[in-house]
């Protein structure tokens, strides 16, 4: 099976640089013409199934993705759902450097050991513990040609892709996830997939574009 594993357009709180967790913050025009192009990249790809998270970003990014004739097939897992910043959400580096320094620090060292402060506030070993077993739900009586779409969020994603490249969380800032990238997974069972292509955001960026989640 296949498995085409998204993260939603940009948003205000994205160009901004905000922390964006479940806070449920719209698409912006250039997260809408973002996903758009994911979907003329996906136009002719059979999707025999699609699922997103409930945030609103992601919802309308899978639905552009989709296109109005494979719309119906969306659904949606609360698993999939961004990891909750707590007292964070909404708030640029530099305030939370001011208000949290060592917690931002351990952010950006050891991601793997932070716990996001306040209520709602999850930890990435959290996120995971959710993810998965919505990816697997998710991938659950899938055919060897069929295709899933998983419209999710970074941190899910990146948890996700750190499963399933063997790397320890702590590992999570290794990689990139931009907005509306697009990244392609294979293998005859969720336990088995294979990374074959990461952070492919050819569909709306130059190959040298910039990319960079501009929050961390």
């Amino acid at each position: 099976m296949k498995v085409l594993l998204a993260r939603h357009g940009e948003t205000p709180w994205n160009a901004e640089g905000r922390y964006q967790g479940q806070v449920d913050i719209p698409l912006s025009d250039i997260g809408i013409a973002q996903a758009t192009a994911l979907g003329g990249r996906l136009q002719g790809l059979q999707i025999d199934r699609a699922i997103a998270s409930p945030l609103a970003r992601a919802t309308r990014t899978a639905q552009l993705a989709l296109g109005e004739e494979r719309a119906a097939m969306l659904g949606f897992d609360a698993g999939l759902l961004e990891i909750g910043h707590g007292d964070w959400e909404g708030l640029l580096a530099s305030e939370i450097a001011e208000r949290d320094p060592a917690r931002l620090q351990a952010w950006r060292d050891a991601p793997d050991t932070v716990l996001m402060p306040g209520p709602g506030g999850e930890s990435l070993q959290g996120v995971l513990d959710r993810a998965w077993p919505a990816l697997t739900a998710a991938c659950a009586g899938l055919g060897t040609d069929d295709t899933l779409l998983v419209v999710a969020h970074d941190a899910v994603n990146r948890v996700l892709l750190a499963r399933i490249l063997g790397l320890p969380l702590a590992r999570l800032w290794t990689f990139r996830q931009a907005p509306c990238t697009l990244n392609l997974l294979e293998g005859a069972s969720v336990d088995a997939l294979e990374v074959v292509r990461l952070n492919d955001c050819a569909h709306h960026t130059a190959f040298f574009g910039e990319a960079k989640h501009r929050a961390l």
